[in-house]
């Protein structure tokens, strides 16, 4: 598991992350981003459930925002402060 970020907020419907910076090597590398996954990269929680899908990145480049769109059933409110993460 890689860990996408925490939420920081939730949107038009959507969970917002701020992407979790990165210290190692190949990140430092490739100028430091935070996030490389792609849109329609599946995201999950600690439980590894599964809550939703990447629909946009945006924002600086070292710390990115990821707006992610949550499957049925997920309550958003209750993502807020949580670290998300891809497989």
């Amino acid at each position: 598991m890689r860990r996408v970020g925490s939420v920081v907020r939730t949107a038009q419907g959507l969970a917002v992350l701020r992407a979790s910076e990165r210290s190692d090597e190949n990140a430092a590398g490739a100028g430091g981003n935070a996030f490389r996954d792609e849109i329609g990269t599946m995201v999950i929680d600690d439980d590894l459930e599964t809550v939703g899908r990447v629909v946009d990145v945006f924002g600086p480049v070292e710390q990115p925002y990821v707006a992610v769109t949550p499957e049925d059933g997920v309550h958003l409110p209750s993502l807020v402060g949580s670290k998300l993460y891809t497989r």
